[in-house]
């Protein structure tokens, strides 16, 4: 049965060539380059984890205000309250790094669960599941984190899982489209005329030999996302609130001294949030080429 399915879709499976020797250099440079930057992100989540840092992020050090980058012990030099710029870019992935995997895992496996109800089963299931998502998308974004702000607190896990309910639509349109597209070569129907459960089916043979790969990119998007979602609003001030270090509100405090030539407290957190959504976003991109087989045949 995995042979057919491979045949009837399986996503990478071109030849018996492997698709990374077929594949095109610049997507190995975004893969790379993104592999890179999740790597980096994950070690600084465990080195702030465990508290292996060069400096205390909160230790207030009044005689190194504004220190710049270089001085003695501080790399990235001191912000308006001498505490160190380096140690806190690292802690600040705290910020993002958990509520983003929430929001990516909500987005996936509701979109993955809608998707497979509508695309598998159809019928009154899959009008249901067209209104609930056109209903979804309907509102706002920034409304309903607006909404939840204002009726909770400015917490960042509260705001991550609207991102995640708001990203459920996107996901279950992409299965309900692959499990369509599976259905037109009869590959549904024949795996039921062999007998197969449902659940057998479902999880492995359309979810896992046919959507893997588009979760998987649309995964790291949705981090990409994430951090920019998470960023933007503790610069406003309705994400991660002072002393707690998110990149967003340290680049939102740096941006007071800009004009006066001390440009380090604010362009180290906005390069680090640059570099990092890129990286997540070409990671996307390098693995929709390689694993769709878009460029290299």
């Amino acid at each position: 049965m995995k042979n057919y399915s491979q045949r009837s879709g399986e996503i990478g499976d071109f030849s018996d060539i492997p698709f990374w020797k077929k594949a095109d250099a610049a997507d190995l440079v975004y893969v790379s380059y993104g592999l890179l930057i999740v790597t980096l992100v994950v070690v600084s989540y465990l080195l702030g984890a465990f508290h292996l840092l060069p400096h205390d992020p909160h230790d207030i050090r009044l005689d190194l205000m504004m220190s710049p980058p270089g001085t003695a012990g501080h790399l990235l030099g001191t912000d308006f309250m001498g505490r160190d710029i380096f140690s806190r870019l690292i802690v600040g992935i705290q910020a993002y790094f958990l509520p983003g995997l929430l929001a990516v895992a909500i987005s996936l496996i509701g979109g993955s669960t809608l998707g497979v109800l509508a695309g598998y089963r159809g019928g009154m299931a899959d009008t249901a599941i067209t209104y609930f998502t056109n209903l979804v998308d309907s509102f706002p974004r920034l409304v309903l984190i607006l909404l939840v702000v204002a009726a909770f607190k400015p917490d960042i896990y509260y705001i991550m899982i609207v991102v995640g309910l708001t990203n459920v639509p996107v996901v279950a349109s992409l299965v309900k489209g692959k499990i369509l597209f599976l259905k037109q070569k009869n590959f549904v129907e024949a795996a039921v005329s062999l007998g197969l459960p449902a659940r057998t089916i479902i999880l492995k043979h359309i979810l896992w030999y046919n959507c893997r790969s588009l979760l998987i990119i649309q995964a790291t998007l949705g981090m990409g996302e994430a951090i920019l979602m998470e960023t933007s609003l503790s610069y406003l001030g309705f994400g991660v609130q002072e002393p707690s270090p998110s990149w967003g509100n340290m680049v939102q405090a740096g941006a007071n001294y800009f004009m006066q030539g001390k440009f380090w407290p604010s362009t180290a957190p906005a390069l680090a949030i640059l570099f990092t959504i890129m990286g997540f976003h070409l990671l996307g991109d390098g693995l929709n080429n390689l694993l769709e087989g878009k460029r290299g045949r």
